[in-house]
């Protein structure tokens, strides 16, 4: 591991989460100055970023809770149809329930609170196996969601409509379009909500017993039982954040798109586990940091940018860049495990 010298002239290591976090931050850095340099200013103009966060405000909510369960060692499959599933559940209350803001919002966190507390229980009290049960939470997920509205629809809930629209504008951040009129730079809500979960949670794994715990139990759950911490109880709380979590993402995801579909965020688990991976959380366990997730989504939606202002819209295209990204930063993970294995022996 990496040597750093400290102001008074000492040295300490640098942790391989750490190392990870650097070489996510110098990937996503990297990327973006190669899309101001080749494809033109446009990538240069503050909006452009704020638009990346705009887009991606569920996907970074949604990965931080996968992040929460790979650090334990697991993994959830379902938070794509569960987004959905909050999305048409949110759309029929206020169109054709009479139901406003507040239920809706009351019904995500229900539904993403339910989701984690069964697969919760399930996968740490009865020890099924993480992939199992959230695969089945997928279909049933799929399924509700059919069952709730087979169509799709725009919500016209003026409430919902007035609260979508709303933006929060960035001062000194716009620019001058071709007219000459200056354009103010904004963010949308959901843009807040993920920030606010993504300093939550990196304060929850950095200085909480809780997320010294998911740590523990996903480096080694044995040792982390003889150290004294429930494991079971951990690894629960573990799926019940991820599951909260999703409901956030998705009524975020709701308000960005403002209808329901059975179709929505279809491929959002491999997005969020995509950019977990990215951002430096190991498959294994016992590794990972919500900045380097926040980065991963970053990451993984300017790669997507960048092969679409190449022109090269075939969705195949896209597929094999991030396929490659992914595999790029799985060949790093190894090395730093193995270097670490190696230290240890």
């Amino acid at each position: 591991m990496k040597l750093i010298r400290n102001a008074d002239g000492s040295s300490r290591r640098m942790s391989d989460q750490n190392l990870l976090l650097t070489i996510t931050v110098a990937v996503f850095l990297l990327m973006y100055i190669c899309a101001v340099v080749f494809l033109g200013s446009g990538f240069l103009k503050p909006q452009t970023f704020f638009n990346i966060l705009n887009e991606n405000a569920a996907l970074i909510i949604l990965s931080c809770g996968m992040s929460l369960v790979m650090i334990t060692g697991g993994i959830d499959i379902s938070v794509g149809m569960l987004t959905a599933l909050v999305c048409m559940s949110c759309a029929v209350n206020l169109d054709y329930n009479g139901g406003n803001v507040l239920t809706s919002i009351l019904i995500a966190l229900g539904i993403g609170a339910a989701f984690g507390l069964v697969q919760g229980y399930l996968i740490a009290y009865l020890e099924i196996q993480p992939f199992i049960v959230t695969l089945a939470g997928m279909f049933f997920a799929k399924g509700m969601t059919t069952i709730v509205n087979a169509t799709q629809f725009n919500v016209a809930n003026e409430e919902f409509q007035a609260l979508k629209s709303t933006r929060i504008t960035v001062p000194g951040m716009g620019s001058y379009n071709k007219l000459g009129n200056y354009v103010p730079a904004y963010v949308e809500i959901g843009v807040i909500v993920a920030l606010i979960v993504v300093a939550a949670l990196f304060a929850v794994l950095r200085w909480t017993r809780l997320g010294r715990g998911f740590y523990a139990i996903g480096g080694n759950s044995q040792s982390a039982n003889m150290l004294g911490i429930n494991v079971k109880r951990t690894k629960f709380l573990a799926y019940l954040l991820c599951g909260i979590l999703a409901g956030i993402g998705g009524f975020v995801y709701f308000l960005h798109v403002g209808s329901g579909s059975p179709s929505h965020a279809s491929g959002a688990e491999m997005n969020a586990i995509a950019s977990s991976i990215i951002g430096g959380t190991m498959l294994s366990g016992g590794s990972g940091n919500i900045i380097g997730t926040f980065f991963g989504v970053l990451s993984l939606s300017t790669i997507k940018n960048i092969v679409s202002s190449l022109g090269l819209d075939d969705a195949w295209w896209t597929n094999i860049t991030v396929a490659a990204m992914i595999c790029l930063f799985l060949v790093v993970q190894s090395v730093v495990l193995s270097k670490k294995n190696k230290a240890k022996a």
